[in-house]
């Protein structure tokens, strides 16, 4: 039989009124080195893994892995103005690289998804590196000095907004997986307050909004630990919030990202569910693999309401990344990075793999397909080009994911052909590991434009922002600035166009 829902007057009385348990969020609350190759040395679908060039990286003791070597938190905010360059800056890059991750304030914190906001900037100017910033978001948890744990309920302003950086009307804005928005000004990257659409937006917002390129539209939703357990929101082009609509869902899933095209909006729910019973227990991760809870993917119309949403049932799996949807006449393509199952086997899961699904909406039934792209190269944390989401696209930008069953290992970056289904790879070189990859397009073609990353530097624990040519991507980068601050590796990043953003 299936569990049912506990409602939020039952899950505080068991917990002691929102005191006892609720440090026992971590996933809830965001997302999302070793010998190496030559450096600009490429890989393609038919050549060996270049993960498996790179050796294991051993945790050592009795530290979690999240707490050692480039995860571990920084403690100084810093600024500099005088930033070593080698290379050159193109001219055509003028504005803000800025990404957001966990770094706990206090130094420890009970999983890497769990901590405070911070965000690392780059600002870029006529060919120069202008300055360089690091800044937590000054969330209420922040400000307060304290945990979840002692806040409440995690949602609204309580919550670490660690997990995403994005842009919406020239404006500057994190997300993590629960709780409402903050707003960054792009000058300091200081924080100016928590940001709920002028009162309008009740519920959470997850950390992949999605800007529709052709309306100026901002689409996302947000899930909740209570019912309502799934909620679609529109937002104008000038960021006002005018559609809200709640999804029917049977438990509170971890849903990460979703997907739109030009038409459709796509959903998924897959089974990791939120046992809140755990949760009052004091159990560490309340979340439970339960492939009996079944898996889904809904399409509704962009814009649309629970009404207009059809289902289709669906092997179980798991989807932290979508790297792209678009329409190919009846049906729904969508790309993914895909799991097999979540937090049964390893620090998260197996590796991921490259999936495409495609959604018949043709007939009375929605009908689903499922094909493995690519199994043996591991990739995640994706980007593409901003102009082509929910479009037709050829070229998405990935992370390399080391399987590793003792930590999240990352390794260097992927350009994936989505024509021919080959790779380039960039190797970040010996004791180099890359983050997440973000293309800023400067030309008309889809590739025509610059991948961004912070690359750590085992050798002198320190770290890079390393701007590649995304037409030669397996080459050196075309600059490397050296940063002033090591950038523990993190999560998602955005650009702010120096000529649109509102200071």
């Amino acid at each position: 039989m299936q569990q049912r829902p506990m409602n939020r007057r039952q899950f505080l009385t068991r917990a002691g009124g929102g005191a006892v348990g609720l440090a026992a969020f971590p996933s809830l609350l965001t997302a999302c080195g070793g010998s190496g190759t030559e450096v600009g040395a490429s890989a393609s679908s038919t050549a060996a893994a270049p993960s498996t060039t790179r050796a294991l990286i051993e945790v050592a003791g009795d530290t979690p892995w999240w707490l050692q070597g480039n995860f571990a938190p920084v403690v100084d905010e810093v600024a500099s103005t005088s930033l070593k360059v080698t290379g050159s800056i193109p001219e055509a890059l003028a504005g803000l690289y800025v990404r957001n991750g966990s770094n706990s304030r206090a130094g420890t914190s009970g999983h890497w998804f769990v901590g405070d906001g911070m965000v690392h900037g780059v600002h870029l100017e006529d060919g120069q590196a202008r300055s360089y910033a690091n800044r937590w978001v000054h969330t209420t948890l922040f400000e307060s000095g304290g945990g979840i744990a002692d806040a409440g309920v995690p949602g609204a302003d309580i919550g670490y907004s660690n997990v995403s950086a994005f842009t919406h009307n020239g404006r500057l804005f994190t997300s993590g997986e629960i709780g409402f928005p903050y707003e960054l000004s792009p000058g300091d990257l200081s924080t100016i307050g928590v940001h709920d659409f002028a009162g309008k937006l009740d519920t959470n917002m997850t950390a992949h909004p999605k800007v529709d390129p052709e309306t100026g539209e901002l689409h996302f939703f947000g899930y909740g630990l209570f019912e309502p357990f799934l909620t679609y929101h529109v937002a104008d082009a000038q960021g006002q919030l005018i559609h809200s609509a709640q999804i029917e869902v049977g438990r509170s899933t971890m849903v990460h990202d979703f997907a739109i095209t030009d038409r459709d909006v796509v959903f998924w729910e897959f089974p990791v569910v939120l046992d809140l019973s755990l949760a009052a227990e004091g159990t560490s991760l309340p979340f439970r693999w339960e492939p009996e809870y079944g898996a889904r993917i809904g399409v509704m119309p962009l814009g649309g309401t629970n009404a207009d949403i059809r289902w289709v049932e669906v092997p179980p799996a798991y989807v932290f990344h979508s790297i792209n949807a678009f329409r190919d006449g009846d049906e729904i393509v969508v790309d993914v990075s895909q799991f097999e199952t979540m937090f049964e086997a390893g620090p998260l899961g197996q590796a991921p793999e490259l999936h495409r699904w495609r959604i018949n909406t043709a007939g009375k039934e929605l009908a689903f397909s499922d094909e493995t792209l690519e199994a043996d190269l591991h990739m995640d944390l994706p980007s593409r080009d901003p102009r082509r989401v929910g479009r037709p696209y050829r070229y998405g930008y990935m992370i390399e994911a080391v399987a590793n069953p003792d930590t999240v290992q990352l390794g260097g970056l992927y350009k994936h052909d989505f024509d021919t289904f080959t790779q380039e790879y960039f190797n970040p070189g010996a004791d180099r590991v890359c983050d997440e990859g973000l293309f800023v397009p400067t030309g008309d073609a889809e590739d025509d434009g610059y991948v961004f990353t912070y690359s750590y530097n085992a050798e002198r624990d320190g770290s890079d922002l390393l701007i590649l040519a995304a037409q030669d991507f397996a080459a050196e980068p075309v600059a490397t600035i050296e940063l002033p601050q090591r950038v523990p590796h993190g999560f998602h990043a955005t650009w702010v166009a120096a000529d649109k953003a509102v200071s």
